[in-house]
């Protein structure tokens, strides 16, 4: 017998086990499908829609011109009444600036009044209590030996402005 008709004869042989491997796992599978029911929850009745009647259509609309006038007017009353005099006084060099560019190297008294040396872009500066200093309408309220304290108006997150404090440190020089 040759080589060839050896392997074809194997191979008659693995394939007649195979089908019968076959039948025997098809037997099962039929079984287990005639044993277990499967178990489905049904669904829930949707639940019943009742329509609500429009009722604010005469009412005014969020998005009219008159709505939004009156929103302009308080809005212009409260930053009148905050900071009107900021809007209109002329603005003091050091305005030019946010406050974090600054930092305070020094305080001196000249006739009982306090003044804090402030450095911005490598120039030197003298403020005193009433100055203007930042970008946010910062004014002096105290000076002290390491710290200047000021108030700054701000937007809030709602648009409004509000007076919030802010200070500057005394920065001790790297050497």
């Amino acid at each position: 017998m040759s080589a060839a008709r050896i392997a074809l004869v194997v191979g008659l042989v693995v394939l007649a086990g195979c089908s019968a491997r076959q039948e025997e796992l098809r037997g099962w599978m039929d079984q287990q499908r005639r044993e277990v029911k499967p178990n489905v929850t049904p669904l829930a009745a949707p639940k019943k829609f009742d329509p609500e009647p429009y009722s604010s259509a005469q009412a005014v609309d969020p998005f009219s011109s008159q709505k939004l006038s009156v929103a302009i007017k308080q809005e212009a009353r409260q930053t009148n009444s905050l900071f009107s005099a900021e809007l209109n006084r002329r603005k003091e060099p050091l305005e030019a600036y946010p406050l974090d560019s600054m930092s305070m190297v020094g305080s001196v008294a000249r006739g009982g009044q306090p003044f804090a040396l402030l450095r911005v872009d490598s120039l030197l500066y003298q403020v005193k209590v009433g100055d203007y200093l930042g970008q946010n309408y910062g004014r002096v309220t105290r000076i002290a030996e390491t710290e200047v304290t000021l108030r700054e108006v701000v937007q809030d997150a709602a648009g409004e402005w509000i007076e919030r404090p802010a200070s500057l440190q005394l920065q001790e020089r790297a050497r």
